[in-house]
């Protein structure tokens, strides 16, 4: 089975299609990359995928509430990915999974997920950011038809195609010049389309979203961009925790910032707000900032 060639009518459509795994027996899935042209999978897909896979191993009402996961080796778009899942444990309260999704023979990814039931007991909050609504912001479309020439080639590439998940920086213009900055940014995301009622759904569409922009908030404190030449990014590890119920074809905030920066390491850390404020989730990934005149084949 090769990679998923032919686009959907609508790019959620294609989202969706890349999440609906095929059963190959209990406890056994297996996925395809859409061809975009990237040399390796994008991470976010990898994380949905194997969330899509644990999830269905797992029986109603339970959703899953965190994940932590090691991207190991990257990912070969032109072939299938195989996710294994361990049923780890199914506890009173609590069920556990692990997923390892492989490749070539290797395993490239390793996930450990934990499902937990709706309890009702303390509550509280961090307050959302105050930063202007989504609607005051210009869409993908018109930041590229306005400043595409601007951008770097790799960006001017990704940007003309069709996206599942629309996103909207509050700030673009670090984008337009090579400034350092504070690294910290919002950014308005929603799914492309409407999405059926499945909570579960919505956490993979999520976990997929969640790896894109995340460790892209590092570079903005030396003036860089993801898609330059010079430097090497790569996703190590990623956790997400879930918190309140949301819905990804609403609008979601999500607030990023890069605490520290070293050993060409960059942490990240994020929080997710729906528009009425609430804290829906909770994000932290580290990932390799290396500069390309130094880089080496990371095995």
């Amino acid at each position: 089975m090769a990679a998923a060639n032919q686009e959907p009518k609508q790019p959620v459509e294609g989202l969706l299609k890349l999440l609906d795994l095929e059963t190959l027996e209990e406890n056994l899935f297996r996925g395809v990359s859409p061809d975009i042209g990237w040399q390796r999978v994008y991470g976010g897909q990898v994380l949905g995928q194997a969330l899509v896979a644990a999830s269905r191993t797992v029986p109603s009402p339970r959703t899953a509430h965190s994940l932590h996961a090691y991207f190991l080796i990257g990912g070969d778009p032109t072939i299938p990915i195989v996710y294994d899942v361990e049923r780890t444990r199914d506890g009173g309260s609590f069920t556990n999974r692990h997923v390892k999704a492989q490749q070539h023979g290797n395993t490239i990814f390793s996930m450990s997920v934990s499902f937990h039931g709706n309890e009702e007991s303390f509550n509280h909050q961090a307050k959302m950011p105050d930063v202007p609504p989504p609607e005051e912001l210009p869409s993908a479309a018109v930041l590229m038809e306005k400043f595409i020439d601007k951008l770097p080639e790799g960006m001017q590439k990704y940007w003309k195609k069709k996206h599942p998940v629309d996103m909207r920086p509050v700030d673009v213009s670090r984008y337009m010049n090579r400034e350092k900055h504070a690294p910290a940014q919002n950014v308005w995301l929603r799914a492309n389309g409407t999405l059926p009622d499945d909570q579960s759904l919505h956490h993979c569409v999520l976990a997929y979203a969640s790896d894109f922009t995340l460790l892209d908030t590092a570079l903005i404190a030396h003036g860089k961009l993801m898609f330059d030449n010079d430097i090497q990014l790569a996703s190590l590890d990623h956790a997400l925790w879930f918190h309140r119920p949301f819905r990804v074809d609403d609008w979601l905030l999500y607030s990023q910032e890069s605490p520290n920066a070293h050993g060409a390491r960059g942490f990240c850390r994020g929080q997710v707000f729906a528009r009425d404020g609430q804290l829906v989730a909770s994000v932290t990934q580290e990932g390799l900032v290396r500069k390309r005149d130094t880089a080496f084949v990371l095995k």
